[in-house]
């Protein structure tokens, strides 16, 4: 259950993001696009990075006491590397919403970006293969799940 409530609340801040960034993104208003850009920041810090690390962590120590294993299946593996990938992807992008939280609070016009929306709509995308892995389960072991003994989750 931990797993899921951290994978919602990752969805749904990037939802909330999305929302934010498409607001800007259509904004006549410098004002509204600068306060779009003040908030993604905070929003970041405080909800997708707990959530997304806290997704990731659940998911590694699920997947460890579980018979599905953390590399014996594909579709661990890959919600694995997913999930991983999308966490750097979301650190990496914090020092541009930074950024621009940087230059919308020091009063500059902030032009409308498409960058917030490509990058929430990338996530969302990410996040729904992760879910469609969890509830498909396909089949197909790794060459590591070849190796183990019956009954050991590795």
């Amino acid at each position: 259950m931990a797993h899921i409530a951290a994978s919602m609340g990752w969805f749904g801040a990037i939802a909330a993001s999305l929302a934010l960034a498409v607001v800007a993104l259509v904004a006549n208003d410098p004002a509204v696009i600068g306060a779009v850009h003040r908030v993604l920041e905070p929003l970041g810090w405080a909800a997708l990075v707990p959530f997304s690390l806290a997704a990731l962590a659940t998911g590694v120590v699920q997947s460890l006491v579980s018979p599905w294993g953390l590399i014996r299946h594909y579709w661990v593996l890959n919600k694995l590397v997913l999930n991983a990938f999308g966490v750097a992807v979301l650190l990496l992008y914090m020092q541009t919403l930074a950024g621009l939280a940087r230059v919308a609070a020091a009063g500059d016009t902030v032009r409308p970006s498409l960058s917030p929306v490509l990058h929430a709509a990338a996530a969302i995308v990410l996040l729904l293969i992760a879910l469609v892995l969890s509830v498909y389960k396909p089949r197909g072991i790794t060459a590591w799940g070849y190796r183990e003994p019956a009954g050991r989750a590795l």
